[in-house]
């Protein structure tokens, strides 16, 4: 008996598209972020970027539960003393919805070069409609 080891030559990658409208957001990042590091596949292995390609459409319709929407924020800092800025959750969703779940999943996704390049699968549109149709991805329930 040999010990089957993944080998970049192994990996095939597919596309899938999420419809986030009505999703829960941590629920629906977990889920996107399995499939961005390949653990739905038999072949996963820890140091490969096994993961498939992901598109989030409807991503200004996501939900979230309790008072997340006036309680959770999104912090990011100038450099200079003072240039501290957090936005609410609720302006982050009118302004850029795409940010909301890429801050998510990036959370979700190891951090280093490997979680960086899995985060390059990842795209994330507010409408419907995106410009991927060419790879003819498949429909994902996550």
């Amino acid at each position: 008996m040999k010990t089957f080891n993944t080998k970049p030559a192994d990996i095939e990658r597919r596309w899938y598209v999420v419809n986030a409208e009505g999703k829960t957001l941590g629920r629906l990042a977990a889920g996107i972020a399995r499939v961005l590091k390949g653990k739905h596949k038999p072949i996963y292995t820890p140091h490969l970027d096994c993961g498939d390609y992901v598109i989030v459409v409807n991503a200004g319709k996501i939900r979230v539960t309790g008072k997340k929407l006036d309680a959770k924020f999104y912090y990011r800092h100038s450099g200079y003393p003072g240039g501290l800025r957090k936005i609410p959750l609720r302006e982050q969703l009118d302004k850029h919805p795409d940010r909301v779940i890429q801050a998510a999943v990036w959370g979700m996704l190891p951090h280093g070069r490997l979680g960086r390049k899995m985060f390059k699968k990842l795209k994330v549109y507010a409408r419907p409609d995106h410009p991927h149709t060419a790879h003819k991805p498949t429909v994902l329930e996550v």
